[in-house]
């Protein structure tokens, strides 16, 4: 139990130097082969946090894993919202100007009701997960498309993200760096997660949920705080909906291209639609004042906390 927990920790350690490392190669690549800094702060600030938790759930396919990556992709979403998203709102409140971020939750909302209607049946198709991975294709040329309307300051605050050293040895090198961090880290915590929730007595597909989950959104909550600080919240919200998107639509779908994936009845009943009802909290702060506030990010952690008692208190019936 021990050595798994252990495992595990070095696995989300290895894991969260390796997506920094990633991203960083991925903008530096980009601009030095004539990408904008703002069209490559777009795709980083909104997609480019997932790349962990790809990693995870990729390994986790590979070994047969299938219940465990797909409880981290979608309590991964509901971690974003509750935890990334509520702490970073108490370090101090967002205030969005990115108005397409509200049509993209939006979408969050309607792709994640899609996925429960098609779940009734028990199974994701393939061609049902294929129409998830073409969806995203259809959310990214519409946000590449919105994002030029933008205000100014945001298109500004986007491209800032993303500016980092161009050199080709320097990227080359972050990205054999993250390619071994993100393999060795994704392989300890797969290896080690199922062991250590066995004897905790949570299933594959909950130990997914939880501890995977929560454990690879650490980093990400820790950098959203920071830019909370920094007054960055278009970046800390884009950061969110853009990872649930991702992870709902190209892991989820993915998956269920590759292969067609079995949906538990619960999952479909009690996990999927959790994950609309944390992305719903945040639609009306969208359509609202375009702020979320200290009291609102503490509401979204205090209904994560009794997502979590729920999920723990169906394990005991």
């Amino acid at each position: 139990m021990l050595e798994a927990v252990g495992l595990f920790v070095l696995g989300l350690l290895l894991l969260a130097l390796g997506g920094d490392s990633i991203l960083k190669g991925a903008s530096g690549l980009a601009q030095r082969f004539g990408l904008s800094p703002f069209a490559t702060g777009l795709v980083l600030v909104a997609f480019g946090t997932s790349l962990p938790e790809l990693a995870v759930n990729l390994h986790a396919v590979l070994r047969g894993e299938q219940s465990l990556a797909l409880g981290n992709a979608v309590g991964s979403n509901v971690i974003n919202f509750g935890l990334t998203l509520g702490l970073a709102a108490m370090a101090a409140p967002l205030l969005v100007r990115w108005r397409s971020l509200a049509p993209l939750l939006l979408v969050l909302i309607l792709g994640t009701a899609a996925v429960i209607v098609l779940g009734l049946d028990g199974v994701l198709s393939r061609a049902e997960g294929a129409g998830l991975v073409i969806a995203f294709v259809a959310v990214v040329a519409y946000a590449a498309a919105r994002a030029r309307r933008e205000a100014p300051e945001l298109q500004d605050a986007i491209a800032a993200f993303a500016r980092t050293r161009t050199d080709l040895w320097l990227n080359l090198l972050r990205f054999a760096i993250a390619a071994v961090l993100l393999y060795y880290g994704s392989k300890f915590v797969v290896g080690a997660a199922p062991r250590f929730g066995a004897a905790l007595g949570l299933t594959p597909l909950l130990t997914g949920l939880l501890p995977v989950a929560i454990g690879t959104a650490l980093p990400e909550a820790a950098a959203a705080v920071l830019a909370a600080r920094r007054r960055q919240g278009d970046i800390v919200v884009g950061h969110v909906i853009g990872s649930s998107l991702f992870n709902l639509l190209i892991v989820v779908g993915g998956m269920a291209a590759w292969n067609a994936v079995a949906l538990p009845a619960s999952f479909v009943r009690f996990e999927l639609p959790a994950a609309i009802a944390f992305a719903l909290m945040l639609y009306p702060m969208l359509r609202g004042d375009l702020r979320v506030s200290r009291g609102e990010g503490a509401v979204l952690l205090v209904a994560l906390l009794a997502w979590i008692g729920f999920e723990l208190a169906l394990l005991t019936r």
